[in-house]
């Protein structure tokens, strides 16, 4: 809906926006299209992640950012594209997740590299998922899936490994109306 825009946002040293090719390795491993579907974008960034789930149907992304000059360039990209589902948040992802209640379809969650925020963010996570939510991870390198999530997926692009799980209270192993790409 929206290929090619780019997106602005102030230089922060933090901000690593997805690689286009990773972002579109994603997007066929979760079928393309995210109709209907509620999205997290953890440690937002750039936002290309959310914003391009936003373009694939996506009925609600909730973008968490915790620099306000970031948060307030994902705003007024939001804006110019006219992206009504998108939620910007201004906060600390730790402390958003802890009192989020909302469970969401999809996870992307792309921490800043080196402060190990991986453990804590993935325990903290359990209450907003529900039986066959996506998780998407990066980070420097593969990180191991504790239970009940599962290792769908795993890639990797110069420095940085992503991994596509999946969350598996043992109630089936349906592909959650998701494509069968995964």
């Amino acid at each position: 809906m929206w290929r090619g825009r780019r997106i602005q946002v102030p230089a922060r040293r933090a901000v690593r926006p997805t690689p286009n090719r990773v972002r579109e390795t994603l997007f066929n491993w979760l079928g393309q299209r995210l109709d209907g579907r509620t999205c997290l974008d953890l440690f937002a960034g750039s936002g290309a992640l959310g914003f391009e789930a936003a373009s694939r149907g996506a009925a609600r992304v909730v973008m968490v950012e915790r620099d306000r000059a970031v948060a307030a360039a994902l705003e007024r990209t939001r804006d110019a594209l006219g992206a009504r589902a998108v939620e910007i948040v201004c906060a600390d992802a730790l402390a958003w997740i802890t009192h989020a209640r909302e469970r969401f379809d999809v996870v992307f969650l792309d921490p800043p590299f080196g402060h190990n925020l991986l453990p804590a963010l993935l325990e903290r996570l359990a209450p907003l998922a529900a039986h066959g939510t996506w998780l998407y991870v990066e980070a420097a390198a593969p990180v191991r899936a504790p239970a009940p999530w599962r290792e769908r997926r795993r890639g990797a692009a110069g420095q940085v490994s992503y991994q596509l799980l999946r969350w598996n209270d043992g109630d089936g192993d349906d592909q959650g109306g998701i494509s069968g790409h995964v």
